[in-house]
């Protein structure tokens, strides 16, 4: 008799593993929409699953990467939707950043931003794809994340019912709030500044909130800055765990961190920095060798103290950047290493990462070493120093700093040799002021003035560039991955624009075949100390595309670099601190096969610069922010005065002027102008009369009256008064 016997069950076919990647693979394997129930089938799950594959969806809709679309969804690339974040204009459009940097950012019309706002992590549906370099459109079909939870807002007046009506103080939220008090003891009164937490939408005008802080009163500069903070959602308070990471470091570097370093305590290396720094990440030295020099750039070794993944690292990462104020720093690092152990303070003992730079007599670096280093400052150096010294050779402060002086002269020697050749490959410098604000005793601005800017200056960035340079070239001969500075090439359409509107008075302007540093450089080169010089600085700076941080090196069209990365200030920057590692992983013993120290993947690289160019962008519209906020509060008192200026930025509605007395920037507006109907000439840049022929262009000389200051719009309003040229012949402009 036969026996019957059980064959054995294999394993079976291995159920792939559940995972919000496998449920976005097969979506994109399918090629159409699903419901709930097609996913489980199609992935063969039991219903256990059912409550894990809903989670998971609500979680790829939240993300973005899935659209919900009546009971099922859809994959949100192939419904022609893009996630990124919102950026409304003061005209009330808008455009969406995409997360994916190699897409171009959405124009968004005001009547298609929905409840989004200002800052919002959105998905947008796009509506119109437009060729060329034009924006595509589109329309928010989803708020993923509000990019603020609690808003600054101004405190206008009490309801009835105890509540208070506020107004956000960012001029891109066009709503009320109308808030009760998060806590009974937080007094405030009309005019005052607040947090407020938002809540649901009442009507399209108006919210409901809640107040959960007193900020002050809006005419302190302290106030300002913590809204804009707020604002631009810049943290003030590091976590615990980050906190205590820092404290558990010792003061002075101990004798197992100096194990393996190159000694250069007795070389004479100084930091040049402005008079109210308090942290030094980089120390420069400059010496003889042969018929040329030789170049030490020490910086700061961040990386030795932060490891990746820990609390300061996630922190530092987080924050990306140091964010300056006129009266605050909110740094990327505590005190406790941003101003202590990390800084390269005189007469102490500091970790460095050194690029060492070999240069030939005109300044051409020939050969670069790169090593860790232990060096100690020879001198806290300013820049007002420097110039006295060294440049304007005063006795008196030569004294002072007499021991590093002949160093100093053989550096700013080999500085002006390396602008040179800097200056010949096409490097573009713009001739524009930038605002210093200046404050009294009491903390009250007294006065808004230019920069002062010298070859002192000039000196430190020249070799940083230099050092910046050097390290990106190292990383790329070895064929190691690098986190890049990149700088893409200017606007043509304005280029164009712009060679167009020089050439109808010059005819020796014309626009070249090519598109280079070198041949705007010459442009601005040719308009040097004529009535242009000021157009052709503004119209170019406007032109100019955002630099940005990339694991792919397109290189830097402004600096006319093919290799350009950033590695000289590890102390504000994490691009630095990323860039620091890479060198450390390059240096490590085993070669670069086997590197001890860990290489990211060039996804991850990807992923570090985008959050990096973000930040970046958060900290730059920060930093324009709080100076017109300072710059509205200093105007507010001389309503009715006359000021003189130039008319900087020409648009339909109106002019922009920059004064002169003070470096502040308001607007004539059409409509406070009576004496003729005017139209606007993008082409010419210009403003003409129909009547009178009167034309206003960029860079002409007017005068003009303070008529409103208004911090709610974060506006100057001017009436003209009188303007330098006179009226135009219609034939002289067609």
């Amino acid at each position: 008799m036969a026996r019957n016997r059980r064959k054995k069950s294999g394993p079976g076919p291995a159920t792939p593993p559940l995972s919000p990647a496998a449920l976005l693979k097969l979506f994109k394997e399918v090629k159409r929409p699903m419901s709930r129930a097609e996913v489980i089938r199609q992935l063969k799950l039991k219903k256990k699953d059912k409550s894990v594959v809903k989670d998971m969806l609500r979680e790829l809709v939240e993300q973005g990467k899935l659209i919900r679309i009546r009971r099922g969804y859809g994959l949100a690339e192939s419904m022609h939707c893009i996630t990124g974040r919102l950026q409304i204009q003061r005209g009330g459009f808008g455009f969406v950043v995409p997360e994916d940097s190699r897409r171009k950012d959405v124009f968004i019309n005001q009547r298609d931003i929905g409840d989004a706002w200002h800052g919002d992590k959105v998905v947008a549906a796009i509506i119109r794809e437009n060729k060329g370099d034009r924006n595509n459109e589109g329309r928010i079909v989803r708020v993923l994340e509000r990019g603020r939870k609690v808003l600054p807002v101004k405190v206008h007046k009490r309801m009835r019912g105890g509540d208070w009506l506020c107004r956000p103080t960012d001029p891109r939220l066009g709503f009320g709030i109308i808030a009760g008090l998060k806590d009974k003891s937080i007094e405030i009164r009309p005019g005052d500044i607040a947090l407020c937490a938002p809540g649901e939408r009442i009507d399209p005008t108006m919210w409901e909130g809640e107040i959960t802080a007193y900020l002050g009163p809006e005419t302190d500069i302290s106030v300002q800055e913590a809204l804009v903070k707020s604002n631009h959602n810049i943290r003030l308070r590091f976590p615990s765990a980050a906190l205590a990471q820092a404290e558990a470091m010792p003061q002075e570097p101990s004798a197992n961190d100096l194990s393996g370093r190159k000694d250069l305590c007795d070389k004479q290396f100084v930091t040049i920095d402005g008079a109210t720094a308090r942290d030094f990440d980089d120390a420069i030295l400059v010496e003889r060798a042969g018929k040329g020099y030789r170049l030490w750039v020490a910086i700061a070794d961040v990386a030795h103290y932060v490891r990746e993944g820990t609390p300061l690292d996630r922190e530092a990462l987080e924050r990306s950047n140091s964010y300056y104020f006129p009266q605050s720093v909110e740094p990327m690092f505590p005190e406790r290493l941003s101003n202590g152990l990390c800084s390269l303070n005189p007469e102490v003992k500091r970790l460095v990462m050194v690029a060492c730079m070999e240069t030939d007599a005109q300044g051409v670096t020939r050969r670069t070493e790169l090593f860790p280093a232990v060096i100690r400052s020879h001198a806290r150096l300013t820049y007002g120093q420097v110039k006295r010294g060294v440049l304007d050779k005063e006795p008196a402060e030569r004294e002072k700093i007499g021991p590093v002086v002949p160093m100093l002269e053989l550096a700013v020697e080999l500085a002006r040799k390396i602008n040179s050749l800097r200056s010949g490959r096409g490097s573009l410098d713009f001739d524009l002021p930038e605002p210093e604000i200046l404050f009294d005793i009491h903390g009250d601005t007294k006065d808004i003035r230019p920069k002062t800017r010298h070859f002192g200056h000039q000196l430190i960035e020249e070799f940083m560039i230099a050092a910046n340079e050097a390290v990106a070239h190292f990383l790329i001969e070895r064929e190691l991955p690098c986190l890049f500075r990149i700088h893409p090439a200017a606007d043509e359409e304005r280029l164009k624009n712009l060679f167009r509107l020089l050439g109808q008075t010059d005819p020796s302007v014309v626009m070249p075949k090519e598109i280079t540093p070198r041949a705007l450089q010459k442009l601005i080169a040719s308009q040097k100390g004529t009535d242009k010089e000021y157009v052709v600085n503004r119209m170019l700076l406007r032109s100019m595309k955002q630099a940005k941080y990339s694991p792919d090196n397109e290189g830097h069209f402004g600096l006319a670099s093919q290799e350009y990365c950033h590695f000289t200030s590890p102390i504000r920057r994490y691009a630095d601190l990323v860039v620091h590692r890479l060198v450390k992983a390059a240096l490590a013993p085993g070669g670069e096969e086997q590197p001890s120290v860990a290489i990211p993947g060039r996804k991850k690289l990807f992923n570090i610069a985008s959050q990096l160019s973000t930040r970046e962008r958060a900290g730059m519209d920060a930093e324009r922010e709080i100076h017109k906020r300072v710059m509205v509060l200093f105007m507010r008192n001389k309503v009715g005065m006359t000021f003189t200026g130039v008319i900087s930025h020409i648009t339909d509605y109106g002019f922009y002027v920059e004064l002169r007395e003070v470096m502040a920037e308001g607007m004539v507006r059409l409509s406070s102008m009576d004496d003729d109907y005017y139209t606007y000439w993008p082409q010419r840049e210009m403003l003409v009369g129909e009547r009178t022929g009167q034309a206003f262009k960029l860079g002409q000389a007017v005068e003009v009256m303070l008529d409103d200051a208004s911090l709610e719009r974060l506006e100057l309003n001017f009436s003209l008064i009188s303007v330098a040229d006179s009226a135009l012949d219609y034939k002289d402009l067609i």
